[in-house]
């Protein structure tokens, strides 16, 4: 289980995390809902992890600094663009490799395949993709559509895991604190501000390769959940790996669509998940989203959002080097970092918004639609 203590002070997040019940969550797949700030001692011996803030709203590198400016320049300079690429690409391999993540293998396996044949059911080919999506992403030149990206992304998600958990015993570990925490922030938030309301319906918009989505499944058994993309390459690989698994009791269904623009029904779901999306969206995009899954949820509905965290006290102390190469990878990052997330989510509509940092690099923001919302 994980804990948020109640005392933390403006300048630290302090999680509480259960050795012990780390191991039953990974041996069951199950997690059980604890009150902030509340631990059994007799069934379990805690341990406790301190996630600071820094010291600026946002990292200074996100501001528009003359230094700012000077790394905008660069990256727009396409030969150093391209070595940056390599060398943000790089990063991540040599972390994966460094963790024992075989970072090859599961690239190879992916692309050697038959998930290829996911494709044709998964595409919607009328689609019109925002222009925002068609940039280079990720190093990638064709950004997420492409299947290169598509059989990365796990593996690359393994890698940022670590990056964000340097200090946990296992990969296995580090993911648990990671997603752990993030459903742990929105079980918390949904059972103080929903008014009872059960989690049935769950729309995961912008779910990648079903990572997250499959930890929501896992998560909410008797749910109904939906993973919704705009790469029809990401969503073949969704698709593909979970008939790899043991049939659900509701299985996951996959949607290619855009999120700011999703065609499912209104006030149709308990609980509108982002995961590490907005850092890639220009503000614009950013409403849109907000406001769609505002029109998504149920009155008492839940919205969950996890990405990086501009109070991460790690984000802003990092090297011109390294925040060099992030933002190479990330047309849109400084647009992220300059938007006031909570108001954006105050204008569409949501009240109840909370922020907390659920690992050293990334937070967790939830907000509630109003019981009352017609």
């Amino acid at each position: 289980m994980a804990l948020w203590a109640t005392s933390c002070s403006s300048s630290e997040k302090l999680f509480l995390a259960s050795s012990a019940a780390t191991k039953r969550r990974m041996g069951s797949r199950r997690r059980d809902l604890v009150h902030v700030g509340m631990t059994d001692q007799a069934e379990t011996e805690t341990i406790s992890i301190a996630y600071k803030e820094g010291d600026r709203e946002r990292p200074k590198w996100a501001d528009e600094t003359p230094f700012s400016r000077l790394v905008e320049a660069l990256i727009s300079f396409k030969p150093f663009y391209s070595l940056l690429k390599l060398g943000a690409r790089q990063v991540l391999i040599s972390t994966a490799e460094k963790n024992n993540i075989p970072w090859r293998e599961m690239t190879k396996e992916i692309l050697e395949s038959d998930v290829y044949k996911e494709l044709k059911t998964i595409q919607n080919t009328s689609l019109q993709y925002p222009d925002y999506y068609l940039s280079p992403f990720h190093a990638y030149d064709e950004g997420n559509l492409s299947w290169l990206a598509a059989a990365e992304a796990e593996v690359a998600t393994m890698s940022m895991t670590r990056r964000a958990i340097p200090y946990a015993p296992s990969n296995e570990e580090a993911t648990q604190e990671m997603r752990g925490n993030w459903v742990q922030a929105i079980k918390q938030h949904h059972m103080k501000h929903s008014g009872n309301v059960t989690i049935q319906n769950i729309v995961d918009i912008g779910c990648s390769v079903g990572v997250s989505t499959r930890f929501l499944a896992d998560e909410f058994p008797s749910a109904k959940v939906t993973g919704l993309d705009l790469s029809p390459y990401f969503l073949s690989v969704a698709q593909y790996k979970e008939k790899k698994r043991p049939p659900r009791k509701n299985p996951i269904r996959w949607i290619h669509a855009a999120g700011e623009n999703t065609g499912l029904p209104s006030k149709s779901f308990d609980l509108v998940s982002f995961s590490y999306v907005f850092h890639e969206c220009p503000e614009r995009a950013i409403i849109a989203l907000v406001n769609e899954a505002f029109r998504l949820l149920r009155p008492g509905g839940t919205l969950a959002i996890t990405d990086q965290a501009p109070k991460s006290k790690i984000l802003q102390e990092l090297s011109p080097a390294l925040f060099t190469l992030m933002k190479s990878t990330e047309p849109f990052l400084n647009e992220y970092y300059l938007t006031d997330l909570e108001e954006r989510l105050r204008e569409a509509g949501f009240v109840n918004m909370k922020t907390l940092l659920t690992d050293p690099r990334h937070m967790t923001m939830t907000a509630t639609v109003p019981h009352q919302h017609v």
